[in-house]
């Protein structure tokens, strides 16, 4: 297993990670829309809800069948947990007090919780001077991308700051404890729609009783379509990513995907809405290209080689 948990990726793998991080980026803005017109909880269930029934039906029309294997149920419940029901709702609640660009970038410390957490608990991901180059550099990149005076300006909502913080804390453990699926012999569908279920039974009861979300008033079309593209798009699409780069590249490369919804968000605001690229941007992106090839070891490798 070690050579297929902590390995240089390939061009399959950047390219899974990339369309990762676009569906991840995309998150950000589908809460953006929905955020005030339904509250956290009724957010996240249908987030959860949606995507669980969604890969259910997936599986039945490919003829796959989910394991009914205590044990591996047992994992999709502590995987729901930390991937889905934790950050989710800690993340969605932090951002109705602040923007989904900073919300963003607090998301962007994944990484460097996951460098730590992969270092003691793990046999084959531990710390080198390459990742904390590359954690060093991807989240200065982040920081210049979207300004040093959002994080300067961010002083009045640190409760909301540290909800997102410890929802990419939680990303973090996740992705370590994702790794047991692979040695279970579970496909990536199966893991995600395993967690995604889980998560849907436990947050279902709890969102119904605080929520009541029967009296809400109903959203607008833009609400729904937002809703959609968050349970479809950013949740169930998105973790059969997930798992298959998890799968082969391993926690910690898995995680850069979070340096890189930034990345994302810019992009398509500067293609679908018309908004121009500033230096700081281009700068930001630069930087943080150069610290996913840092913790991937390839940048590391060519100097040496270079210079040897």
């Amino acid at each position: 297993m070690a050579a297929t948990t902590n390995r240089a990726m390939g061009s399959l793998e950047w390219s899974l990670l990339l369309a990762l991080s676009i569906l991840w980026g995309g998150s950000f803005f589908f809460v953006e829309l929905i955020v005030d017109a339904l509250p956290p909880l009724t957010i996240v269930l249908l987030r959860v809800g949606l995507a669980a029934i969604a890969l259910n039906l997936v599986l039945l029309a490919t003829g796959q069948r989910m394991p009914w294997n205590i044990r591996l149920w047992r994992n999709f419940a502590a995987m729901g947990c930390l991937n889905n029901l934790i950050p989710f709702c800690l993340i969605v609640w932090g951002q109705t007090q602040i923007a989904g660009g900073l919300a963003s970038i607090l998301n962007a410390t994944t990484p460097i919780f996951t460098v730590i957490v992969a270092h003691w608990l793990t046999a084959d991901e531990k710390l080198t001077p390459g990742r904390c180059l590359g954690v060093a550099l991807g989240f200065a990149g982040v920081v210049v991308l979207m300004g040093i005076d959002t994080i300067y300006g961010t002083g009045d909502h640190g409760f909301a700051q540290l909800a997102v913080l410890a929802g990419a804390l939680s990303y973090a453990f996740a992705g370590i404890f994702g790794r047991r699926f692979h040695e279970l012999d579970v496909s990536p569908m199966q893991t995600a729609t395993g967690q995604l279920t889980m998560a849907t039974v436990f947050l279902l009861p709890v969102a119904l009783i605080v929520d009541q979300p029967w009296v809400l008033a109903q959203p607008s079309a833009i609400a729904f379509g937002a809703i959609a593209g968050l349970a479809l798009l950013s949740t169930a699409l998105a973790y059969i990513l997930y798992f298959r780069i998890l799968a082969t590249a391993g926690a910690t490369n898995l995680l850069l995907v979070t340096f890189l919804i930034p990345v994302s968000a810019i992009s398509l605001g500067a293609v679908f809405l018309g908004e121009r690229l500033e230096w700081s941007q281009i700068l930001g992106m630069g930087l943080i290209g150069l610290g996913l090839l840092a913790i991937d070891g390839r940048l590391i490798g060519r100097f040496r080689h270079a210079t040897s």
